[in-house]
């Protein structure tokens, strides 16, 4: 099946506030969920809101999210929002009314379901694991059937999503601000992999296989 590059509007993706920072185009979505490994769940439970930080993967259609059994806020067929955020930098202007900050966000609303079939189960945890460490999967040793049993994985499909994304300079350079001979502009925020650390149980002649290494230095996100 192929999805439309247009993501659709609905009363919750609509922009209604600094539209120009919104987009439509499922590229931009596919971008800020491909440079994260994060997200944020939010459920209702027992009535009270609750936001979960937890992993994902995702293939074209839908997001999977993976947690705990015993995770209540794991359920499915109850309406949620996942959202996903990069910070990029702070914008430093002239007034503090105009500081913001460069960002890339999504956020994705529906209703997932739980995923049973033990083969999907099984994508979805390799979707999951390749898309934070590429090349893991194949590496590591894969779930165990009492592993996957306590495993939840959920799947939440990407339709229904709001993506917005500032860059840029700060906007009042044209304004009565420039007079006040004030500096301002940007503070680039950017992250890095480290050297991988040894668990210190390993033998000392063990070392990192080369999908781990070869991240060293790389940017993240």
């Amino acid at each position: 099946m192929t999805y439309s590059r247009r993501l659709p509007e609905s009363d919750l993706t609509r922009h209604s506030r600094l539209r120009e920072q919104g987009s439509l185009d499922r590229a931009d979505l596919d971008a800020i969920l491909d440079a994260g490994f994060v997200c944020h769940l939010g459920v209702i439970v027992d009535g009270r809101p609750l936001v979960v930080p937890t992993v994902y993967g995702r293939d074209e259609r839908q997001l999977y999210v993976h947690g705990s059994v015993a995770g209540r806020s794991l359920a499915a067929d109850s309406p949620v929002c996942v959202t996903v955020t990069h910070v990029d930098g702070l914008v430093l202007a002239r007034s503090v009314f105009e500081h913001g900050v460069n960002y890339r966000s999504a956020m994705i609303h529906g209703v997932p379901r739980k995923v049973t079939e033990p083969e999907e189960k099984l994508e979805g945890l390799r979707r999951l694991t390749e898309h934070a460490t590429p090349g893991q999967w194949d590496y590591a040793r894969r779930p165990s059937r009492k592993e996957l049993a306590a495993t939840t994985l959920l799947a939440l499909s990407l339709e229904e999503a709001s993506v917005k994304i500032r860059t840029g300079a700060p906007d009042d350079g044209d304004g009565p601000d420039a007079e006040l001979g004030l500096w301002a502009g940007t503070l680039p925020l950017t992250s890095a992999w480290g050297a991988p650390e040894p668990d210190p149980l390993l033998a000392p002649d063990l070392a990192a296989p080369a999908h781990i290494a070869r991240r060293e230095g790389t940017r993240h996100g």
